[in-house]
């Protein structure tokens, strides 16, 4: 072997070693170099951060990972030709201290133990360009991209007991479930002067709320749709409907999901981004939703730029 060859293999040597994670003796502060695209690429495995025991998104079921982002992220693996891993991601108080926490910094429990790529999260221009009250942008250790779905809030209601649900006032006089500290819960909880506040019943997922609609003990569910959807699925023996309302000063209540990355891994959001727009434009991530009984929105970015209406 002459002298270039034995430099190339020793490069090649580095850059996988590079690429692992450092054991320091303690599992929960072992520390991932800064793994950018090359680096993922040279470790043969990309590690996707998901949000556990959120179905329909993402879950375990006997040990093995379930739910439509735990689908995608297969695929992004899949394309970038490296094995899929998960992240999973346990809820902070806010979206920024997950996205602190499993994407540019660590959670000082767990140190640099952090996702390549974070799933779920909002492609909100507004929020990802947010600032302090210094005027510097609170968000600008990540970059947010990759648009794939659009989610909803919705209710889902039980047709044997309400012949619909043309208007909010009807939970002036009927329960309603939502998740505890949810958008929803707040909102029914406030909106329309307290009126529907006594109404309201409040469940610690959206299994657990639609389990007490089957006992009877609410007539509707408020959620995002796809988790509605999710729970229609489950409970098909019942005669539990969508219902087609909006929501009255509730604010935004459609927004687009992307993915994050750390700014410094521009590299491979881009990477990540065109194969996720192949499989939006391709029809693919509909079939993802559909595999799993659920309807799907094309993300508003591709509705403006193909000038074509959501799918339902």
């Amino acid at each position: 072997m002459n002298v270039v060859s034995r430099i190339l293999a020793l490069l090649l040597v580095c850059q996988f070693a590079l690429a692992q994670e450092v054991d320091d003796g303690d599992p929960l502060l072992n520390r991932p170099a800064d793994r950018t695209y090359d680096l993922i690429l040279a470790s043969g495995y990309l590690k996707v951060g998901l949000y556990e025991n959120f179905p329909p998104y993402s879950w375990q079921e006997e040990g093995e990972p379930r739910g439509i982002d735990v689908d995608i992220g297969r695929r992004i693996a899949d394309g970038m030709g490296v094995e899929f891993r998960v992240h999973w991601i346990t809820p902070d108080e806010t979206l920024d201290d997950d996205l602190r926490n499993n994407v540019w910094k660590g959670h000082y429990l767990a140190k640099r133990r952090i996702a390549d790529v974070m799933l779920r999260v909002p492609y909100d221009k507004k929020y990802a360009y947010m600032r302090d009250s210094t005027g510097e942008v609170i968000n600008d250790q990540v970059v947010l991209f990759g648009p794939y779905q659009q989610e909803q809030w919705q209710i889902a209601f039980d047709a044997d007991e309400l012949e619909g649900v043309e208007t909010l006032g009807i939970f002036q006089y009927h329960p309603i479930g939502v998740e505890i500290d949810t958008l929803p819960a707040t909102y029914l909880t406030s909106a329309f002067g307290g009126r529907l506040r006594n109404q309201t019943r409040h469940f610690p997922n959206m299994a657990a709320a639609f389990q007490a609609m089957a006992r009877g003990e609410v007539r509707a569910v408020m959620g995002m749709r796809a988790e509605i959807d999710h729970q229609l699925v489950l409970h098909r023996g019942n005669n539990f409907r969508p219902a087609i309302n909006g929501f009255p000063g509730m604010g935004k209540q459609v927004w687009d999901v992307g993915m994050a990355v750390k700014h410094t891994h521009r590299q491979l959001g881009y990477a990540i981004e065109a194969l996720v727009d192949q499989m939006v434009r391709s029809g693919d991530m509909a079939e993802i939703f559909e595999n799993h009984g659920l309807r799907y929105s094309m993300p508003g970015f591709y509705q403006e730029i193909l000038n074509t209406a959501a799918t339902d």
